[in-house]
């Protein structure tokens, strides 16, 4: 099971990815779970995560989260702006597991 979280400023938006990659993921038998939330309530998160993908809107903060993050095993990457408009979840959680290979 692969635990891939997303972060955005409010967690709307990345609500609808989310949900676009677990379909996506669903129909290529990928055990994978994907939950969204927004950025500050990741900070107290204790769930597993593997992978973090952050919303093209806060992508300012990549380099403090991989610097807090990536020493822990946790991947950290900003979503594609155009898959990200695109709402392409196909796409996004093909990234999202190339990161861990």
């Amino acid at each position: 099971m692969i635990h891939i979280t997303l972060v955005c400023a409010a967690g709307m938006s990345t609500s609808m990815l989310m949900a676009k990659m677990q379909q996506s993921a669903k129909s290529k038998g990928i055990d994978v779970t994907v939950i969204a939330m927004p950025e500050e309530k990741f900070k107290t998160y204790k769930g597993q995560t593997e992978v973090l993908l952050l919303g093209p809107q806060i992508s300012y903060l990549e380099d403090d989260l991989k610097e807090k993050y990536e020493p822990h095993g946790i991947k950290v990457a900003v979503i594609d702006m155009v898959d990200y408009g695109m709402m392409n979840g196909e796409k996004v959680l093909v990234d999202a597991l190339a990161l861990l290979s």
